[in-house]
């Protein structure tokens, strides 16, 4: 998320006074928690299905649930958190998320962790906008922006840490490790929380928009749900058909719904700016790529290349490596050739490095990877810097909170669905591909579910799903190689339509008046 500047200081109800820098780090600590789970646990995946026996389509829903639900529940949790205390909703989310983890850890049937995962994506959905507000509202205009800037570090940073941290605990426990870390998390920064964070909320904040928070959850799991489960149920199969009309035609019906609310979560005419529809679609597209990714080469690295949980998440860092300082110098290139050129370019160096990565099969020197690697993590550190400044200098100083919260629900909904969609990809590839002769009928049924199912019975069984599997990650990362360069087509004609897309432009009142509550503070 990015910064929000809240207009008006919010009522704090504790009488004590604050401790700023211990807020802070008991906020960023409640934030890591919720932000390393989002991809802590692919580590983990090739450990999970030798356990358990989940299918390719299970693995993608332990996942993406989580995603899924925090995405759908971002806006309409915040405005809880405004109405009834933000120190409460860290509490209850973070005892949600703890308490989830905890069960995780005594169960083998992949559809409870998915269970298990959407209830973890509710807990985060109530800690992460409420980190950020609590700082808005509790620290002093000369020490906030201090504040925000670490905050924003450590939402940034937190998901490589978190594959990190999997990762080396991987080295000597099994996937339930993954669980365990989250409650460790959670127990600290509850008890963090109760003890340094006062409670703030706001007396004037409105009622809860139930039917627009509804409407967003069921149009997006339909949507999600359909592509998850079309490997398996048959892409041009009457489920997945109508599923996929049905989630769409819910999520119209939100958008018509929030156009005609006094105070909606989301206002919809705020895409007819150029700046801020572009910065909007690249952020989630970029994180559609991103998420699905890690998703696809982490069970790469370790079922097909054979590395170790750590190593397979040391694997990656050049990504990071190469992210950071893209997206430090995202700002001057921008100023010398333009926002638009920037953004387009970004995308298609993205573009650029997941077809190199989609060369990759069991005997690929490390080299090409970090060949594609480097390429990747650069585009979306120079993609990534200007589409934010478009979505925050589309907008007017009084609306810069729904500018953030645009930008982190772009983030979540397009990692959701990359998720999804790169996973689907994958999943039908692999199966299409693995031909097995001379092996019974049964294993073939195994082997079919997922290479980590496969990983357990060895032999020409596991070679053929290696190469069954190399074959989906070609079209799972060609697939988001194709996202990206759409996306690079579509930001150069929506930024070409602004008169000048380095300016900031006004708002129409229509749109300023509809400002969303929640978002304001998110």
């Amino acid at each position: 998320m990015t910064t929000a500047q809240p207009l008006d200081r919010p009522r704090n109800t504790d009488a004590k006074p604050v401790q700023h820098g211990a807020v802070l780090v008991v906020t960023c600590i409640a934030l890591a928690t919720v932000v390393s789970a989002m991809a802590s646990l692919n580590v983990a995946l090739p450990s999970l299905a030798r356990e358990t026996g989940a299918s390719q389509t299970q693995l993608s829903w332990v996942i993406d649930a989580y995603s899924m639900v925090f995405a759908a529940l971002l806006l309409p949790a915040g405005a809880v958190g405004d109405r009834f205390g933000r120190r409460k909703a860290l509490i209850a989310g973070l005892v949600i998320f703890g308490a989830a983890s905890a069960i995780a850890t005594m169960t083998t049937a992949p559809y409870v962790l998915i269970a298990l995962r959407g209830l973890l994506g509710l807990g985060a959905s109530l800690v992460m906008p409420a980190t950020l507000s609590t700082i808005t509202t509790t620290f002093p205009p000369e020490e906030r922006g201090r504040a925000v800037g670490t905050w924003a570090a450590v939402a940034g940073g937190s998901a490589i840490v978190g594959l990190l941290a999997t990762g080396a605990l991987l080295e000597e426990w099994s996937w339930r490790s993954a669980f365990l870390f989250n409650v460790i998390l959670a127990i600290i920064a509850v008890a963090g929380t109760i003890a340094v964070i006062p409670e703030s909320a706001d007396a004037d904040a409105p009622k809860l928009d139930i039917i627009g928070s509804v409407g967003a959850v069921v149009g997006l799991a339909l949507l999600v749900f359909s592509v998850i489960e079309a490997p398996e149920r048959g892409w041009l199969s009457a489920t997945t058909i109508i599923g996929i009309v049905a989630g769409l035609a819910t999520l119209a019906a939100f958008v018509w719904w929030e156009l005609r609310r006094t105070n909606p979560l989301f206002d919809p005419r705020l895409f007819k700016h150029p700046r801020f529809a572009a910065g909007t679609l690249s952020i989630s597209l970029q994180f559609f790529a991103f998420f699905g990714f890690i998703f696809v080469v982490m069970q790469y690295l370790q079922l097909v290349r054979r590395d170790s949980a750590l190593i397979a998440a040391l694997s990656v860092t050049p990504m990071a490596a190469a992210m950071l300082p893209s997206a430090r110098l995202a700002p001057r290139v921008a100023a010398r050739i333009g926002t638009r050129p920037c953004c387009v370019g970004g995308l298609v160096i993205i573009a650029v490095g997941l077809t190199i990565l989609s060369r990759s099969d069991a005997g690929t020197s490390y080299w090409l990877i970090v060949a594609g690697l480097l390429p990747l993590g650069a585009g979306m550190g120079l993609a990534m810097t200007p589409a934010t400044t478009a979505i925050t200098d589309a907008l007017p100083p009084a609306m810069q909170g729904v500018a953030s919260a645009m930008n982190d629900l772009s983030r979540e909904v397009g990692g959701a669905v990359g998720i999804a969609v790169l996973g689907s990809v994958l999943n039908a590839g692999y199966r299409a591909n693995l031909h097995l002769t001379g092996v019974q009928p049964e294993l073939v049924d195994k082997a079919r579910a997922s290479i980590g199912v496969a990983a357990k019975l060895g032999g020409t069984v596991l070679d053929q799903a290696r190469s069954a599997f190399v074959n989906g990650m070609e079209q799972a990362l060609l697939c988001g190689a194709g996202a990206a360069v759409v996306a690079a087509i579509a930001i150069g004609f929506l930024l070409s339509r602004a008169a000048n897309p380095d300016a900031p432009t006004q708002t129409p009142p229509a749109a300023a008046t509809a400002t969303p509550p929640a978002a304001q503070r998110l």
